[in-house]
């Protein structure tokens, strides 16, 4: 006996017993820890599924909660039982109950035979440490942790803010280097026997109670001072998503698992009864003599924690959506959104339709409903042109109808009278173009045959509306492609704007745009200004529109409009 085995248990005792069984019929003596909080009467049935196994125990119990001192007493409990009933273990190989055997358990005795003085664990400085995630680094050793993270966060964080402030600070005992690694180690008995019976090992123990997670470093820190020759790293495959939680293992990972060449890997689906069955079965299958390499299949997780993290342009999932910014691209695709050419051109939709090919909608954030293209009442991906549904997600609404239609340039228009809650989300979207003529929601409240005072109110919130809309489009933060114009800018030489859009929107079925959509009646226009700044209010994003302008009038120098970058 070569190898001995200690098992920490807390769950799926089932599983832990088909695993146990497997590492005592290969000829290595097992140890086993289950967790304090699995009820006693689990316990001794589990116990007893295992009598009939000579070179199988089990050692004193301790609650054994994340982060916290009772898993390093749970392990030197048992590494201690585990030296003083097998003599002849030259190796003590720590695993876990979800922790299942990808190879042959000879292969790992041969191996472990070529090196009798070698100690397999990861063990670095804090400074060279780069996988905490959302944790302490030398703090969790300066600092005392009394509590638990898991149970009381809110204590847990007080304390370490009140220690801070307090400028309380621990040195480690006898001037040691504090490490950090992996859990998952397989020590030489010289080097864990120092360990154990070292005479500081009171002082040590005192100290690392109040370490946080100090699983990850008492072993890792304590074998830097006893080992003659320590190879960093774990002989268990163990990955982490970019949350530091470990990864679980299910039955479509077997090829994944095999590709690894590790000897043994964590963790285990419970119920991935394929996995159980071809490594701890099928001994030819899984025959492999070479050494353990984790790093091939660093590639694949690699890729699954990019697709978890950034995901596909304009796709969101559960990981990203309730944290802004962190979508990988705001939409999937570009698109336009025209505010003021609607209400200052006759039949603009179908134009641009015509002149683009792309879908040219009506105001998609109208307060009555949803106004798609061609009158449709749903479109792609079953989105319906109910107003309550859209409002109660705008920005959903609008990032899964450009996701949807992907491949097809959406168009549509945008005003004052709208929902406003999309502004924001348009404004830094980089994929978002965006033509503004401010001013032009005037039209049809001069075409109309509202009473004069109900007109001037309207006017009034129109205006104050879409100038929080232009500080928007204006602002440092903005992505997005914008275009503004004042409406009398935009009326005196429309062809070259229009152009620009064409040109922009890049679909543009005529080489160069040689006449304009039929622009309304505005005679009389200036004059209702007038009336406006009359009745007290200003209509400022007009532009300068004298009263006696009309369509007719001779055009001044054209002017440059307000373009963001």
């Amino acid at each position: 006996m070569s190898v001995g085995i200690v098992m920490l248990v807390h769950t799926a005792l089932g599983r832990a017993e088909q695993v146990a069984r497997h590492w005592s019929a290969a000829g290595c003596p097992v140890v086993i820890h289950v967790d304090k909080v699995v009820e006693r009467k689990t316990y001794e049935s589990f116990v007893t599924a295992l009598s009939d196994l000579e070179h199988v125990s089990f050692s004193t119990r301790y609650r054994c909660e994340w982060g916290t001192w009772g898993i390093v007493q749970a392990t030197q409990a048992a590494s201690e039982q585990m030296l003083a009933q097998y003599a002849q273990v030259r190796h003590v190989y720590l695993a876990s109950g979800s922790c299942l055997p990808l190879r042959p358990i000879e292969e790992l005795l041969d191996y472990l035979r070529e090196r009798p003085q070698t100690d397999f664990i990861e063990s670095a400085t804090t400074s060279e440490v780069p996988w905490t995630v959302g944790g302490l680094d030398e703090e969790r050793f300066t600092l005392r942790f009394p509590v638990s993270w898991k149970r009381n966060r809110h204590l847990f964080d007080f304390l370490v803010n009140t220690q801070r402030s307090l400028g309380l600070q621990r040195k480690m005992p006898n001037g040691i280097v504090p490490h950090m690694g992996s859990q998952w180690w397989c020590l030489t008995r010289r080097t864990l026997s120092a360990i154990l019976q070292d005479p500081e090992r009171p002082t040590y123990d005192r100290f690392f109670r109040h370490v946080w997670i100090p699983d990850e470093s008492f072993f890792q820190t304590l074998a830097r001072h006893y080992s003659s020759n320590i190879e960093s790293r774990s002989l268990t495959l163990s990955k982490f998503d970019f949350q530091g939680k470990p990864h679980i293992f299910y039955d479509d990972h077997l090829q994944l698992l095999r590709r690894s060449d590790c000897f043994v890997a964590r963790k285990i689906w419970p119920y991935a009864d394929r996995l159980y069955e071809a490594f701890l079965t099928d001994a030819a299958g899984a025959m492999k003599k070479t050494e353990p390499n984790p790093g091939k299949i660093d590639r694949i997780f690699s890729k699954a924690v990019e697709r978890r993290t950034r995901g596909r342009s304009g796709l969101y999932m559960q990981s990203r959506f309730p944290n802004e910014d962190w979508e990988n691209g705001v939409t999937a695709a570009p698109y336009s959104m025209f505010q003021g050419f609607a209400e200052l051109f006759e039949n603009f939709e179908p134009w641009l339709a015509s002149a683009t090919g792309a879908r040219v909608h009506g105001h998609l954030f109208a307060k009555d409903k949803v106004h798609y293209a061609d009158g449709q009442t749903a479109i792609n991906g079953a989105l319906s042109d109910s107003a309550v549904l859209r409002d109660y997600n705008g920005k959903g609404f609008l990032t899964n109808l450009i996701w949807n239609t992907r491949g097809e340039r959406q168009c549509f228009q945008f005003g004052p009278a709208d929902n406003q809650d999309i502004c924001w989300r348009v404004a830094k979207d980089p994929n978002a173009q965006v033509s503004v003529i401010t001013g032009a929601w005037a039209v049809p409240l001069f075409r109309s045959n509202r009473d004069f005072a109900d007109i001037r109110a309207i006017a009034a919130n129109l205006q104050k509306l879409e100038s929080e809309h232009m500080d928007i489009l204006r602002s440092p933060y903005t992505k997005a492609r914008v275009r503004i114009w004042t409406m009398a800018e935009f009326i005196e030489a429309p062809m070259e704007p229009l152009q620009g859009i064409l040109d922009e929107i890049g679909r543009t079925k005529l080489s160069r745009l040689s006449e304009a959509p039929k622009m309304v009646d505005l005679a009389g226009f200036g004059q209702f200004l007038q009336n406006l700044k009359n009745q007290g209010m200003h209509p400022y994003l007009m532009g300068d529109f004298p009263v006696e302008r009309g369509v007719t009038a001779t055009p001044k120098a054209q002017r440059k409009p307000y373009l963001v970058q």
